[in-house]
């Protein structure tokens, strides 16, 4: 995926350049000439690019959204104030600093599953969860609660997706609910759709479970077995009809196709029988559902009232013989992130992301990418592991001993990688 970057959503206000504008411009420019990317960041029909440098040098801007620990030494720090427009945020590094404290745990945070709750399923080791993202041109703002939830006040937030969706839906609540009084604040747990409620702002930050975005035999009961699974390429009203009247909604839909068959894919409606499906290719019915997305945003959404975000796809880090541990066992026993730039693994698919691109490009809607793909390749050492549950279960001594086929690779702690998803989701808010 791109960066982070606004599709057709106008800023919000230009954010300055440091005094070296010209220079860092001239590298920019050399940077891109010579630079392809694994993704289709800089593809031919690219839509996450720089926006053309400002001639003009600015001051650094210095308000609520600048949360940096200390003021910029321009000689030695060049970067500037985050903007959607000018930062590509795929282009950084991750920087170890136990400095910096999550703003929760498992153990203060209640409303986290315990699918996540590494600490308290047994994970000793703690480093993962001192990394921190630092892109290469620009200062990402520090996640503040309570500026967060003013942003959100009066509004509703809505997360829609997968597990991977419902994991930053858990994060986003557990970094702003600490500072909300007992009384103030509720959990409504379902199955499909969950709601917390921040009573003193009139908030509400939601989840909604539509794996596929569009509808399938297996949204909810869920069927375990992909060979079983059909979907319906061309229908979301089921799910959709729940979407309405949201201030702001961020989608994401990407591991649940991954299954590594052809897709049964059925046009018209599951009451005519699922005899009629046709198997296609995992790209090809993806673009057909986001196609069925886009057309629901564009016919449906007031970009007046609504604003529409999509997550990009999370990678899987199932093969350690992508990062050079021909002897490991998936993501278990990582403990440091990969260190090489632009690492890409197999768990990660160019041409489900060239849809995505594709589709969100010709919408009439503005659609804000929260781009986590390429940051989060590097993350072998955050995932969920052996640390998890498995049907509602924790893992026995046994099933640890064999993490070839019990790891999850798939999944991230808690406090924990989607907490810097969510960093870059309040940068745009």
């Amino acid at each position: 995926m791109g960066s982070s970057t606004t599709v057709k959503i106008s800023p919000r206000g230009k954010l300055p350049f440091s005094v070296i504008t010209t220079g860092f411009c001239t590298l920019a420019f050399i940077g891109l000439l010579y630079t392809e990317r694994i993704s289709f960041l800089s593809s031919s029909n690219n839509i996450f690019r720089f926006s053309p440098c400002s001639a003009s040098s600015k001051k650094i801007k210095t308000d609520e959204s600048i949360l940096v620990s200390k003021a910029l030494d321009f000689p030695a720090d060049d970067r500037f104030d985050f903007d959607p427009e000018e930062c590509d945020i795929i282009h950084g590094k991750w920087v170890f600093n136990r400095s910096i404290k999550p703003l929760y745990s498992d153990r203060t945070c209640p409303y986290l599953d315990r699918q996540v709750s590494c600490v308290k399923n047994g994970r000793n080791d703690s480093d993962y969860r001192h990394w921190e993202w630092q892109p290469d041109d620009c200062i990402l703002p520090r996640f503040n609660p309570e500026i967060a939830l003013r942003k959100l006040q009066g509004k509703r937030l809505m997360f829609v997706g997968d597990s991977l969706q419902r994991g930053q839906w858990q994060s986003f609540v557990c970094l702003v609910e600490s500072v909300i009084p007992k009384q103030q604040k509720s959990m409504k747990r379902g199955r499909v759709h969950s709601v917390f409620k921040a009573k003193e702002y009139n908030t509400t930050i939601e989840f909604y479970w539509a794996p596929f975005l569009i509808e399938s035999n297996s949204d909810m009961p869920i069927i375990g077995d992909p060979k079983q699974r059909i979907l319906r390429v061309d229908s979301i009203e089921k799910h959709a009809k729940n979407w309405l009247e949201v201030d702001i909604l961020v989608f994401n839909t990407y591991v649940w196709w991954m299954s590594g068959l052809k897709i049964k894919s059925l046009w018209g409606s599951f009451a005519n029988g699922e005899e009629g499906f046709e198997e296609l290719d995992t790209p090809v019915s993806y673009r057909l559902g986001l196609k069925t997305w886009a057309n629901w945003v564009d016919s449906t959404i007031d970009p007046n009232r609504t604003r529409v975000f999509f997550t990009t796809m999370s990678p899987t880090h199932q093969r350690s013989a992508d990062w050079g541990n021909k002897n490991g066992t998936k993501c278990y026993n990582e403990t440091k992130p990969i260190m090489k730039k632009w690492h890409w693994g197999s768990g990660s698919d160019k041409r489900m992301m060239n849809a995505v691109s594709s589709v969100v490009k010709k919408m009439k809607v503005p659609v804000t990418f929260i781009n986590i793909t390429q940051l989060s390749e590097y993350r072998i050492d955050a995932h969920s592991s052996i640390y998890t549950e498995l049907q509602g279960k924790l893992l026995n001594d046994k099933q640890k001993a064999d993490p070839l086929h019990y790891a999850d690779c798939i999944h991230w702690c808690l406090p924990g990688v989607p907490d810097t998803w969510n960093r870059i989701f309040y940068a745009h808010l």
